[in-house]
């Protein structure tokens, strides 16, 4: 296979999460997909789902420095993998990100929330339940993000896990028993964010169970490369979000 008909996904994202599952499913994906992760400089050590280290952490600078690292192995696209980083200021803000990324990196530039939304709009979803690792500020920092992407979030459950680190530890049998609590109301869909959690595994079993979409930020973050190269294919066992490609 050639260089040039290879499909090369770029990913940047904040180390030791859940970043096997981008390397594991993007490359099933097709036999032309090449996965790329550049890691970015993180702040707040252990409190880093803090709100203002998430602030630094998305910071514009900080993403062009990898996204320009990235730029050389000549991505297809290139993703701002971290859901809080890139919701933390607002819709806007994650556009500018998406801007600055893909400038510096010189192909498209998207991001984990920017495909929370546009997955929903995608399903006809406008109103949405959601699971976060976060603690509740960063959550309703996201509810702002979402209300701003039109979507109206009907229920929300927040685990206060402090860092990427501790998320990607709690597990997915936890990430199930605690999907089970939430109150969903009308939601149409249900949202896992947080790119650090491993939580692929789990869309299947608690969509049969609630009967409802289950989008999570790995799984988003994916599609939204694939779609971005016109590479995303009709896929089975990787949730509603896969089999409504046309």
């Amino acid at each position: 296979m050639s260089f040039d008909s290879m499909i090369r996904l770029g990913f940047l994202y904040p180390p030791c999460g859940a970043e096997d599952e981008l390397y594991h499913y993007g490359e099933l994906a097709a036999p032309n997909i090449r996965v790329t992760l550049i890691g970015t400089r993180i702040f707040g050590g252990d409190d880093e789902h803090a709100v203002h280290h998430l602030s630094r952490t998305g910071q514009l600078d900080n993403l062009r420095q990898s996204a320009a690292i990235l730029g050389r192995l000549r991505p297809s696209v290139v993703i701002w993998a971290c859901t809080s980083g890139s919701f933390v200021h607002g819709l806007e803000h994650a556009r500018a990100q998406a801007d600055a990324i893909g400038e510096a990196a010189g192909c498209a530039g998207s991001s984990t929330s920017l495909a929370f939304a546009r997955a929903c709009e995608h399903l006809g979803v406008a109103k949405v339940a959601v699971l976060a690792s976060y603690p509740e500020p960063a959550a309703q920092a996201f509810q702002r993000f979402l209300a701003q992407s039109g979507l109206t979030v009907t229920a929300m459950r927040w685990l206060s896990l402090s860092s990427g680190p501790k998320a990607a530890k709690f597990g997915p049998e936890n990430l199930i028993a605690q999907a089970a609590e939430i109150k969903l109301g009308d939601a149409e869909a249900l949202l896992v964010p947080d790119t650090a959690v491993p939580a692929w595994t789990i869309i299947a079993p608690l969509e049969e169970r609630l009967r409802i979409p289950v989008l999570t930020a790995n799984q988003v973050t994916l599609w939204e490369g694939l779609r971005l190269t016109a590479a995303v294919r009709r896929r089975h066992d990787w949730g509603r979000l896969f089999e409504a490609v046309a």
